[in-house]
C-alpha cells in the first residue's frame, strides 16, 4: 500500500465521496462501496477491480498492468499508473463492485 499523501488519489476519493448516493467510504488508501473494496493506492498506481474483459483490454493496450492478486470472482484487478485515467477507471470500478449481483435483489 502507499506511503504518504497522494493528491490525485485524494481528489478521486473526494469526488466519489461527494455523491451521497454512491455510498463510498475511504479507509486509509482504500476505497470501498457498501463495505466492498473497489480501488486502492499501491505505490504510485491506482489499483481497481473491473470486469475481467475490461481489465484485459486495458492491460493489452498498455493503459494498465495486472495487479497482484489479479482476479476476483467476477473481475480482475488492474494497476493504473497514469493519474489522468484514475477518475474514470475508479468510477467504473465503483459501479462494477457496487452493483448487486443478478438475482440477488429479490
Amino acid at each position: 500500500m502507499a506511503e504518504g499523501f497522494n493528491q490525485a488519489f485524494a481528489d478521486v476519493a473526494f469526488a466519489l465521496q461527494s455523491d451521497p448516493d454512491d455510498d463510498v467510504t475511504l479507509d486509509g488508501d482504500r476505497l470501498l462501496v457498501k463495505g466492498r473494496l473497489f480501488a486502492y493506492l499501491d505505490g504510485s498506481a491506482l489499483v481497481v477491480d473491473l470486469p475481467a474483459p475490461r481489465s484485459a483490454d486495458l492491460i493489452e493496450r498498455g493503459v494498465a498492468s495486472a495487479a497482484d492478486g489479479a482476479h476476483t470472482a467476477s473481475g480482475a484487478w488492474a494497476a493504473i499508473a497514469a493519474e489522468e485515467d484514475w477518475p474514470e477507471l475508479a468510477s467504473e470500478a465503483h459501479q462494477f463492485v457496487g452493483e448487486p449481483a443478478v438475482g440477488r435483489d429479490s
